[in-house]
């Protein structure tokens, strides 16, 4: 059911609607997109903060371009609920991150208004610039404005500067709009600050600059080649005037602002103004995350998502107290300190991620051996293996669909030269709300094929801390840890650590009729299904095998020689995963049983409540249940 108070927004359907307003009408619409986010994310969580910082630019941008001819690319999507409010999904917004429902970032599957795929970060630029320069080859009559839309923690990114390198380099029109909630690029100088932001964007200013500037080239005094070195003199001169400088001065980059990002009026006026300008551009909004909600704008770090809460109080509803397990990245947190305790030589590192990862114990213990390195997954692995080198023993802490970002990383500059790198990698397997982009369904896959890896997953919590205490022992080469988001299975999560021997897993339940070899937690739903088959007469024997690399080769002998059934078990994608690797090991060997591999099927799985795609993919207890007692 939609808020009160929200008449104009209900004759928004799409973009077209709303360019059909005047322009002053336009603040009232965002109040009332506000309303409606704070009614609907009080009880249907998602990503609160950042969709309320970035209100007025969504709006802005609708007004002024022609969507979807017009391109607007989001970089991670967390700011595009008003976008996707306006764009003829408001209706729908009551299942947002939901199973069968809206996705909580851009798809353009989707719809026709959601340009490019944005789940991880900094590739707005890039993608941006690929479409810009695309509707210039195609010499389209009618030139199709594209528009990036970053963060200041997304420009961070690599990826962000290397494809703003090329905007430099390239012939082309993007709109880079740098959406700055936290961290600013320049510091704001005030009155004349606006004033040079005014006189830039304005059209009298740029076609005087222009007309100049054709002047020039028809007596042949400049040539397309020196055109950046006036604009870079165009760019230096506005630092000196200001007593400012910013990242982009050093490129063939027009410079905006910054301004007021939540005037929505006078972002209108800017867009109006620069839109038709060629060359890249880049125009700067400072921002509050959170903005229009008081709880929010005063902790913007919980309020990023922050689960329900009560819209008029901003009280944050949090699950009934009880005695329940732990989450899974509490006790790797927790671990890391008392293991770094003791040895002063184990670091941490993780990317833009610490409170999720729960790194931030270790930076509250030892903050002096603890490094965020924000978003740049690249750097953090190679950060990492430099570290390694000179003999200290790094903890990554990365999340499993981000570490993919570093693949050559891990291959180049940490297993080549075997250094000890331990990756802790959170939220494998199904993540659920966060959907498509954010499964960490691939890390089995493509770590299990590089040589001097040793992977592993613990199927409980005790199993997670002897095997960070057994890696961090060793100190011999790159020793991976994949682990769920959420909570375990354990209470009693604390216990004395001990050695666990490499490539071998362990048998928990005995039976003659068929074996189970499990990874990971999924390792427990599996023991209760295979203790409720033992009440419909089928003994099943199962292991939590562990180590995905090196596998146990002794348990693998014993059950290929006894076994005409297996059933493999893993919440990692079926292609190439735990279950394969079984299967090569069989055929490597001359053993030749019937073998059912459980996982994530060979497609991208959209979101939903983690049992709920569990159930989809067939691994939760009920589907284990089925295939243990049928016929195949």
């Amino acid at each position: 059911m939609e808020p009160e108070n929200i008449e104009l927004l209900k004759q928004i359907n799409f973009p077209a609607d709303l360019r059909k307003l005047p322009v002053e009408k336009l603040p009232e619409v965002c109040a009332e997109i506000r309303r409606f986010l704070i009614d609907s994310l009080a009880h249907n969580p998602g990503h609160f903060g950042s969709s309320m910082g970035a209100v007025e630019l969504t709006v802005a941008l609708h007004y002024v371009f022609d969507t979807p001819y017009d391109r607007i690319v989001w970089d991670v999507g967390h700011q595009a609920y008003g976008h996707k409010i306006l764009t003829g999904r408001r209706e729908q917004f009551d299942t947002i991150r939901k199973l069968n429902g809206l996705s909580g970032f851009p798809n353009p599957a989707e719809s026709e208004y959601d340009a490019f795929i944005a789940g991880h970060a900094s590739n707005s630029i890039s993608a941006a610039l690929g479409m810009a320069i695309a509707t210039r080859l195609k010499h389209e009559q009618k030139e199709r404005k594209v528009i990036a839309v970053i963060g200041d923690a997304s420009i961070a990114g690599g990826l962000a500067f290397e494809g703003l390198n090329n905007a430099s380099i390239n012939p082309n029109n993007l709109l880079i709009i740098l959406n700055d909630n936290d961290m600013a690029i320049d510091h704001n100088v005030g009155g004349l600050n606006e004033y040079l932001v005014n006189i830039t964007t304005s059209r009298g200013y740029n076609k005087l600059r222009y007309d100049a500037y054709r002047t020039l080239r028809r007596f042949n005094l400049i040539d397309e080649e020196h055109r950046g070195a006036i604009l870079r003199f165009n760019n230096s001169l506005k630092a000196l005037l200001t007593k400012q400088q910013n990242i982009f001065e050093g490129l063939d980059i027009r410079y905006f602002g910054p301004i007021d990002g939540h005037n929505v009026i006078n972002i209108v006026n800017k867009l109006n103004d620069i839109k038709n300008m060629t060359g890249p551009k880049i125009l700067h909004l400072r921002t509050i995350k959170g903005k229009g909600y008081a709880p929010a704008e005063k902790e913007p770090t919980i309020w990023h998502a922050p689960g329900c809460f009560n819209p008029a109080t901003g009280e944050r509803k949090s699950d009934p107290e009880g005695n329940k397990p732990p989450k899974f990245q509490d006790v790797f947190g927790h671990t890391l300190v008392e293991l770094a305790e003791k040895n002063d030589k184990i670091t941490v590192i993780t990317p833009a991620m610490p409170t999720g990862s729960s790194s931030c114990f270790m930076m509250e213990r030892f903050p002096h051996r603890s490094f965020d390195v924000g978003i740049s997954e690249e750097h953090a692995v190679t950060f990492a293996a430099g570290l390694a080198k000179e003999g200290l023993q790094p903890f990554c802490s990365i999340y499993s669909t981000f570490l993919q970002r570093a693949f050559d990383e891990v291959i180049h500059d940490v297993a080549i030269q075997n250094l000890p790198v331990i990756f802790c990698i959170d939220r494998a397997g199904l993540v659920g709300e966060d959907g498509v982009t954010h499964h960490g369904v691939f890390d089995i896959s493509y770590l299990r094929c590089i040589p001097n890896m040793t992977l592993a997953a613990p199927m409980d919590e005790h199993t997670l801390r002897h095997l960070m205490y057994t890696a961090q022992l060793l100190n011999h080469g790159p020793f991976a840890i994949r682990y769920p988001r959420g909570s375990g299975s354990q209470v009693d999560w604390r216990c004395p650590m001990h050695e666990i021997p490499i490539g071998k897993g362990r048998q928990l339940c005995e039976g003659d009729d068929l074996a189970v070899l499990s990874i990971g937690p999924v390792g427990v739903d599996a023991l209760h299904a295979v203790q409720r088959a033992r009440e419909a007469g089928i003994q099943a024997a199962l292991y939590d095998m562990i180590f995905v690399k090196p596998l146990d080769e002794e348990i693998l002998h014993q059950v290929g020689k006894k076994y005409k059934r297996i059933i493999t078990l893993e919440d990692g994608c079926i292609t190439g995963g735990f279950g394969s690797a079984v299967l090569e090991f069989m055929a490597d060997n001359g053993y030749a049983p019937r073998i059912k591999r459980l996982g994530i099927p060979d497609r991208f799985i959209a979101q939903g409540s983690v049992k709920e795609l569990h159930r989809l993919c067939g691994i939760d207890e009920e589907s284990i249940y089925a295939t243990l007692t049928g016929n195949w």
